[in-house]
């Protein structure tokens, strides 16, 4: 496997901010808030692999996945199979949200294991911490198109400037990265240029 192979974690990180995306892969930049501790304490259990059996369904937890067609690799939280059908499952800290970011990760690692076994799979859940309940996520073809789109985007947004932030002054409010990426200053200078 290649080390140029993009992360799935880091195609959440693109879809939620590029320039976060930029910082994290391509600088190296990583910090720590109360959402990602909170995070890490929530995932102790989870990240620990292994298979259990649960009635009639097969949980393989912390399972390996990579696609040497798109090049992205990484670990999906559980796999789930029953009835021969297998159902990737991601844990997220937060609540349901508007963004794809988690949608993309999802779908990525989906087609990941599509690619390693021969199977289609058809959906994904995430179960997130905050709402306390799985969303369903529908492997549609628009869904998978925008997936391998936003991969080829994130890699060659390497080979790119670093990009300028957000307008959306929410996503940054809860960023670990936002003492690194200073939105707020780099906007104001860029007024003056």
């Amino acid at each position: 496997m290649n080390e140029n192979y993009l992360p799935l974690a880091y195609l959440n990180a693109w879809e939620y901010c590029p320039r976060r995306f930029y910082l994290e892969y391509q600088l190296g930049e990583m910090d720590d808030n109360e959402h990602i501790i909170m995070g890490r304490h929530l995932h102790r259990n989870i990240d620990e692999e292994g298979i259990i059996q649960e009635e009639d369904t097969t949980i393989y937890r912390h399972q390996w996945v990579w696609s040497d067609r798109l090049m992205v690799n990484g670990i999906i939280d559980a796999v789930e199979e029953k009835d021969n059908q297998l159902i990737p499952i991601e844990y997220k800290k937060g609540r349901m949200g508007r963004h794809l970011n988690d949608h993309f990760q999802l779908c990525a690692a989906a087609i990941c294991l599509e690619e390693r076994l021969g199977k289609t799979i058809a959906f994904g859940e995430i179960f997130y911490h905050a709402s306390r309940r799985r969303q369903k996520v529908d492997f549609t073809p628009q869904l998978r198109q925008l997936t391998e789109q936003n991969i080829q985007m994130a890699q060659l947004a390497v080979y790119q400037p670093i990009p300028l932030p957000l307008d959306n002054i929410k996503k940054c409010k809860d960023c670990s990265l936002k003492n690194i990426c200073l939105p707020e200053e780099v906007t104001y200078l860029k007024t003056l240029i």
